[in-house]
């Protein structure tokens, strides 16, 4: 069986794709302080440059297995914050964070949200949601629709002054999306961490200040 698998042939961009993600220093960094996915380093990188998270806040986390961004997330708000986590496949559980499964555009996966919330506005919005990439055109209009998800949620749920950080592909629409981030925000900075592969056009708007 192993022969079988091994005789198996990858694609050009399958092989491609794990030597990069084996030889990556990120992966092999997760590994070794117990984040769940290289993308904690991401939002570190962020969060060093803007403090955006502060102990006490309460933060939701769209899109948010595996998981790594709450792991950080749940550390930096300590004992006295709140993480509500969800996304549409399972996670495994964290201390301190609340996870709701489920597609938050459904009334009852939100109201299982608000519930979390305990009925108070959130400090911060954070998604990292993309989609599943199939490397053709149709990724990039898929992308930002979760942008647009993301934003609708952090209207909904912010507090006024709150904050937002959202992953966004750059391409077709991000201009638009960016004007609609700033309707809300009275800042919005665009950051791209370090940990991001240099040639993904991922980058992350940084909005603060929400007016509601």
């Amino acid at each position: 069986m192993a022969e079988k698998f091994q005789n198996h042939k990858l694609s050009k961009s399958s092989k491609t794709w794990l030597r990069e993600h084996w030889d990556d220093p990120y992966v092999k960094l997760a590994q070794k302080d117990g984040y769940r996915s290289r993308a904690a380093y991401k939002l570190l990188e962020i969060q060093e440059k803007d403090r955006l998270v502060r102990p006490g806040m309460t933060v939701v986390d769209l899109g948010a297995a595996p998981g790594s961004w709450s792991q950080l997330v749940a550390k930096l708000v300590g004992d006295r914050g709140r993480v509500v986590a969800s996304d549409i496949l399972p996670m495994d559980g964290l201390p301190g964070v609340a996870f709701i499964q489920g597609d938050f555009r459904e009334e009852t996966v939100f109201d299982q949200i608000l519930a979390a919330l305990g009925g108070e506005p959130a400090d911060l919005v954070i998604s990292d949601m993309a989609p599943n990439i199939s490397g053709t055109g149709a990724d990039q209009p898929r992308a930002i629709y979760l942008c647009e998800l993301a934003l609708d949620m952090a209207v909904k749920v912010l507090k006024p002054g709150g904050a937002f950080v959202v992953k966004v592909f750059q391409g077709e629409g991000y201009d638009a999306y960016r004007k609609a981030v700033q309707a809300h925000f009275k800042v919005v900075k665009t950051r791209k961490p370090q940990a991001s592969r240099p040639r993904s056009p991922e980058v992350y708007l940084l909005a603060q200040d929400f007016q509601a």
